[in-house]
């Protein structure tokens, strides 16, 4: 069994200390619950991850479900753990990334944000037109190569800009688009 200090401190466990059958079961249960806290705090210092997001890991890495719920709810009630603020970290992590809307909202669909939260995360969302024209200027060096324009057009729209975005961008850099760049 594995301890974490906190478990020994509580349960006075010395060296040739012998725990009463009684004792032993409260320690294994203790035990479980503070390593389900215990992962649950590493995992949500590592990554912004929603509560349901969470409970999955600590299922996935071997905590027992009942545990990685009074986990999540220790965390929550601890102010930690919060599903509208991590939609905005989110959006905002997007945001800096120059991604897209529809990246954006791919991303909080990863992460199982419930979508409740989504609408005031993506409120205030920029419009992405000087992004994306910046991204094609840095991108296209030769501006008439149809296959640079190509590629630079599907690594925006990998990003999650619509194409109607793209063409507006193209338009303002005066480059010449058509339809040839679109795939359906």
């Amino acid at each position: 069994m594995r301890l974490y200090r906190q478990s020994i401190e509580d349960f006075a466990i010395t060296p040739g200390r012998e725990l009463s059958e009684e004792e032993l079961e409260s320690l294994k249960a203790g035990a479980l619950a503070l390593s389900a806290k215990m992962r649950a705090v590493r995992i949500v210092s590592a990554a912004n991850v929603s509560k349901k997001d969470l409970k999955e890991r600590l299922v996935r890495k071997g905590e027992d479900p009942d545990q990685a719920d009074a986990a999540v709810k220790w965390m929550e009630d601890m102010a930690i753990l919060d599903d509208g603020r991590t939609a905005r970290e989110v959006v905002e992590k997007c945001i800096a990334r120059g991604y897209g809307l529809n990246r954006t909202k791919q991303m909080l669909y990863e992460k199982k944000i419930p979508k409740e939260y989504w609408d005031e995360a993506l409120a205030n969302y920029p419009d992405q037109q000087e992004a994306i024209a910046s991204f094609l200027s840095a991108r296209l060096k030769d501006p008439g190569d149809r296959r640079e324009v190509k590629r630079a057009v599907d690594a925006l729209l990998r990003r999650g800009h619509t194409y109607s975005q793209i063409q507006r961008a193209l338009r303002t850099l005066e480059m010449e688009n058509d339809d040839d760049f679109r795939e359906e």
